[in-house]
């Protein structure tokens, strides 16, 4: 098992966050994210990550398959595959409507469709062929009855370093969770149960797994996980409580929630309910407490060392292979404590 961290949306001083992100691949961090929602842009934080970083994967987390052109995204990812000399991991996802519709002003449509273009779309540019994709949701060239017909096929100059830039998607319904067993390199959950995990998405992960391209190997999957390793931290779960909150009650409109569902499905339904019925009003610290502890404990690892490293061993057995670390100690020295302690007991 690896260990990530994921840089701060609003980070004050990029530079000094870089540094850090050095200064924790000296203790063992295996894997630097930087997040794309309605915040400065990836691309240029992992570019600048790429020059001032050595051995660290690189991951976006996600870049969003609404906002950009597929060929843009392809060009995109091998341009960070080649400065940082092949770190790069492409991490990919739908998001949601309201970013989508609301700060990209373009349709929230189809993402099944859109996700499995993209992804063929960037793999036949880093193979260097001419790009030409007829598909439901894009055509590539551009008809001529749509344009001014003067399109034509091309292939990206340059060579990029790797002809399969590794694809993370991040899903957690049954139909995205199963396109990202079948067609991506990784899968990225949120909120990983490590006992209900298989449950909620084996058989979704069993249908695409079956129709995976053996060229692909074995699907790695990375997710986020609050942290926090001590003898006397047992009281930060309440720390978890508000953002997990956040997602179950509020990432999305009743009906329309995505995490709310992920909540039902793990077989909390009633305190499901109960959350968004809470959140949705305006009493979030109610919902943050109508969590249950069951489910606060499981998505976390917090503890004694002894309990996170059975807690570590848990989530390898049901098959992460990146714990993407969210330090509850959210001062410098603490997130190198946690990382540090984190790579000796994954990495054994």
């Amino acid at each position: 098992m690896r260990i990530g961290i994921q840089l701060s949306y609003s980070s004050g001083d990029f530079r000094e966050a870089a540094q850090e992100i050095v200064e924790l691949e000296g203790v063992g961090l295996d894997v630097a994210v930087a997040a794309e929602v309605y915040t400065f842009d990836a691309v240029s934080q992992l570019g600048y990550l790429a020059a001032v970083t050595s051995s660290v994967e690189l991951m976006s987390g996600i870049l969003p398959i609404y906002s950009r052109t597929p060929a843009l995204t392809a060009m995109t990812a091998a341009g960070l595959d080649f400065v940082s000399g092949g770190r790069f991991t492409l991490g990919l996802g739908a998001s949601g409507p309201q970013v989508v519709e609301g700060w990209h002003g373009v349709p929230y449509d189809a993402p099944l469709a859109r996700t499995r273009e993209v992804v063929e779309i960037c793999r036949q540019v880093w193979r260097r062929e001419k790009l030409e994709h007829a598909g439901p949701k894009y055509t590539v060239p551009l008809p001529a009855d749509q344009g001014t017909g003067l399109g034509k096929p091309l292939k990206l100059i340059n060579h990029p370093v790797r002809e399969r830039i590794p694809v993370l998607l991040a899903a957690i319904g049954p139909k995205n969770v199963q396109l990202a067993a079948e067609i991506a390199e990784v899968w990225e959950p949120i909120w990983f149960h490590p006992e209900r995990a298989a449950d909620v998405w084996g058989e979704a992960l069993s249908a695409g797994k079956a129709v995976r391209d053996p060229a692909l190997g074995e699907l790695g999957i990375v997710t986020g996980v609050p942290v926090a390793i001590g003898d006397d931290v047992d009281h930060l779960h309440d720390a978890v409580r508000p953002a997990l909150a956040l997602y179950v009650g509020g990432m999305g409109a009743r009906g329309k929630n995505f995490y709310n569902d992920l909540a039902v499905r793990y077989g909390y339904p009633e305190a499901a309910a109960t959350v968004q019925d809470l959140y949705l009003s305006g009493r979030k610290d109610e919902a943050a407490a109508a969590l249950p502890d069951e489910l606060v404990r499981a998505v976390s690892l917090i503890g004694p060392e002894g309990h996170v490293a059975e807690r570590l061993a848990a989530f390898a057995e049901a098959g992460v292979t990146v714990v993407n670390a969210q330090p509850l100690d959210d001062t410098r020295e603490g997130r190198r404590a946690t990382v540090e302690t984190l790579a000796r007991l994954a990495h054994g």
